[in-house]
């Protein structure tokens, strides 16, 4: 099968499209033929060889953990799904003809494999910092850089939970975050201002690593009251860095619960091939986002 793989760390051109052997899945897990995977900031931050708090990983690596695909095998003492069945979940090399799920979900109706491979990581993201953020129903959120997959999600679920949310962004995502149920204000010079005449801000999210950080904590009062996804310097201003995923079974539940009732959609703003992951790590790191971006196989 095709595989993207990297030998060393570095920069996109680490990765390689190489012949590899078929994953088998092993007792509790499925392997699927992968028809679309999710590229997330996770998997080009993991390429470059950051710490984030997860396993060491050993070269030559995968790349990717979201899927979406067709279930083609079944492992020993997994019940309830069957060869063809249509799901999504997170795994190991997604980045791939043929992947091994370990969690996974079968898919709501109307999705298709390329919606559905945006969804597992971002929902658990999205889920885990607002719950570490401790905000709640009334309150008010801001979320800097909100356009990406994780700040639509955020939103989203900020409005189905009845959380005022503040979003930052560029120019021309203004409309997008409002079509969210967001505030909406660009960043730039000035930001603080136009966001503290949007509301009192009770808890903030950075989601873009831009520097914000100082900001964030005199928007809130309190480092406490700040999380960060993307920016490892954080905890030196006493803001917790969120690099550890939580429980992805109930983000997959949530997901399939807020996709039927209608109250999630997250749109894929570009597809790639598996040939051209290196051009999604680009894109992805270059931010500016507007939803999710896939590959698709």
């Amino acid at each position: 099968m095709k595989k993207v793989s990297f030998a060393e760390f570095g920069g996109p051109d680490v990765l390689q499209l190489i012949d590899a052997e078929d994953p088998h899945a092993g007792p509790g897990q499925i392997r699927i033929a992968v028809r679309a995977a999710g590229v997330n900031p996770v998997d080009w931050r993991l390429r470059e060889g950051q710490v984030l708090g997860a396993h060491p990983i050993e070269l030559p690596a995968g790349v990717g953990l979201d899927a979406a695909g067709v279930v083609d095998e079944v492992g020993e003492g997994v019940e309830g799904v069957e060869v063809g069945d249509r799901v999504f979940g997170e795994g190991t090399s997604t980045y791939a003809e043929f992947a091994v799920l370990s969690v996974w979900a079968r898919m709501p109706e109307g999705l298709t494999f390329e919606e559905a491979a945006g969804y597992p990581s971002v929902v658990e993201t999205a889920l885990r910092i607002i719950r570490e953020v401790g905000v709640r129903p009334g309150q008010t959120l801001l979320v800097s850089g909100a356009s990406g997959g994780v700040g639509s999600a955020v939103l989203q679920i900020a409005r189905d939970r009845g959380i005022t949310a503040i979003g930052t962004a560029g120019a021309a995502n203004q409309d997008y975050l409002r079509s969210q149920g967001a505030l909406a204000t660009t960043y730039g010079e000035g930001w603080v201002e136009r966001v503290r005449q949007l509301g009192h801000v009770d808890a903030a999210l950075d989601l873009a690593g831009s520097g914000v950080i100082r900001e964030l904590v005199e928007l809130t009062g309190d480092p406490q009251k700040v999380v960060s996804i993307a920016d490892l310097g954080a905890p030196e201003l006493g803001v917790r860095f969120s690099g550890v995923a939580g429980s992805m079974p109930e983000a997959l539940a949530e997901a399939v619960r807020l996709i039927s009732r209608g109250k999630l959609h997250i749109p894929v703003e570009k597809s790639y091939t598996l040939a051209e992951a290196a051009a999604a790590h680009i894109d992805s790191q270059a931010g500016h986002t507007r939803g999710r971006r896939v590959l698709v196989i």
